[in-house]
């Protein structure tokens, strides 16, 4: 092992601490921002490079990372209220965003900021790929094995090994 692996595999052993699991062995670049750690769990041979923004808005928040699960450079995530669940083998390209919250922005009189926030349960399947700079929105539920496409903004619910891609995204094939 490398210098820079045996870093990171120090700095997931540091998080443990800090994390509600990790599972060695795993790799963690390091982040740009942690909130409420307590909330986030990671499986086994979970690599996470640098840049991470990890944020928890409640005691109620919950990120689950699965096993072997590969998370590129500047990973943005926020959870709020629900579950946002990351299977196993899922590979997320960099300066990826995945979020389970919308801001309300109905309400009369008041900015966007102003209203409540809405949690959606948020989940990526098993063996999916995300490709650099795609969105994931609040509510969206991709099922195994699908391939979303470099600058997709995602919200919805998509079949299995489905290859995704545009903004707003749609589902091009399945295979």
């Amino acid at each position: 092992m490398n210098y820079t692996k045996c870093c990171w595999a120090i700095r997931a052993l540091v998080y443990q601490l800090r994390f509600k699991s990790i599972s060695m062995p795993s790799y963690i670049g390091k982040p740009i921002y942690i909130s409420r750690g307590k909330g986030i769990s990671c499986g086994r041979r979970v690599r996470i490079y640098p840049g991470l923004r990890a944020e928890l808005v409640n005691k109620d928040s919950y990120i689950s990372i699965g096993d072997n699960a590969s998370i590129g450079q500047n990973f943005h995530v926020v959870s709020y209220n629900d579950n946002l669940i990351i299977g196993n083998d899922v590979t997320i390209a960099g300066n990826v965003f995945i979020t389970n919250c919308d801001h309300d922005y109905r309400g009369k009189g008041k900015s966007v900021l102003e209203n409540e926030l809405i949690g959606k349960h948020t989940e990526i399947g098993d063996g999916c790929f995300l490709g650099n700079n795609s969105v994931i929105l609040a509510g969206t539920i991709l099922g195994k094995g699908c391939v979303v496409g470099a600058n997709s903004v995602l919200r919805g619910i998509y079949p299995e090994n489905s290859v995704i891609a545009g903004a707003p995204a749609k589902v091009l094939k399945c295979y």
